[in-house]
């Protein structure tokens, strides 16, 4: 009876874990069920829970469409510029900040915190000003820093935590042995900080890979440096929206983030742990 009890608590919020898990997946079953239906099973009146009928037509029809290889070729191209310049910045600052005490190292956190909590979507005005005034529109390398300054925030935190996990005596003994300080980082310290670069990459792959307001105002006349989110929104016309070819889209655009987040997650849960350890 005793060992029964602690299971019939836990229970309810088993059963609660379990309808969370299948309201959030739903509309991704949906997504992937609806790419695999033909056209007249899509417009059905009765829409049914499992194709009856499957179909690789709007996979063909996804693939085929104008721009479908730019596209990925410019998300793929901006995605991993802006991953790989967050990274170095971040780790340089967040090494300054974790291992050296100098005057406004506070203050300069403080400003890292505002900035992360600034909503993206408040700053898509002034972008867009500052990208007309100096003729940077319809620009990859625009897209590129804006990613690049959406994500440095999130990675400065998590990387500062994680730096101040790693004792110091281990990069001193390296010194003592005749390495630089600099050379002591990066042979001690930065293959121990392995999860929390995955856990910062994986959370600014998938920023920057699915990011569609940005992509959407600053790439106005030059269609050619469009990403794959704008590319989406292509897949309608004057007699609606093809249902059929935006899901199997929608499909082959989720499956590099799925992708990527399983060869991460082991190292997503203790990197995203370490950064919240020390200050």
């Amino acid at each position: 009876m005793t060992l029964l009890r602690p299971r019939a608590r836990r229970l309810p919020l088993n059963a609660a874990a379990v309808l969370t898990v299948l309201v959030c997946l739903f509309p991704v079953y949906w997504m992937i069920s609806t790419a695999f239906k033909p056209s007249r099973d899509i417009q059905s009146a009765d829409p049914k829970l499992f194709p009856h009928t499957w179909t690789l037509d709007h996979f063909r029809t996804a693939v085929q469409a104008d721009g479908f290889e730019l596209f990925w070729r410019n998300s793929i191209l901006v995605t991993l510029s802006s991953i790989l310049l967050a990274l170095l910045v971040a780790i340089g600052s967040a090494y300054a900040v974790a291992r050296m005490r100098w005057k406004g190292r506070r203050q300069f956190m403080l400003m890292v915190f505002v900035a992360q909590m600034a909503p993206w979507e408040s700053l898509i005005i002034p972008i867009y000003i500052i990208s007309r005034d100096t003729d940077m529109l319809d620009r990859l390398p625009t897209l590129t820093l804006v990613y690049f300054m959406v994500t440095l925030p999130f990675s400065i935190v998590v990387l500062r935590g994680f730096i101040a996990t790693i004792q110091p005596e281990l990069e001193e003994a390296a010194q003592v042995d005749g390495c630089t300080r600099t050379g002591a980082f990066r042979r001690v310290a930065l293959p121990l900080l392995a999860p929390g670069l995955m856990a910062t990459s994986l959370f600014g792959f998938i920023t920057a890979w699915n990011e569609f307001a940005y992509a959407n105002f600053l790439i106005i006349k030059h269609q050619d440096s469009r990403t794959l989110p704008v590319w989406l929104s292509s897949f309608q016309n004057t007699f609606g929206t093809d249902w059929g070819a935006t899901m199997a889209a929608s499909t082959l655009f989720a499956l590099p983030a799925l992708v990527v987040f399983l060869l991460l997650q082991r190292h997503v849960t203790s990197g995203f742990a370490a950064g919240a350890v020390k200050g």
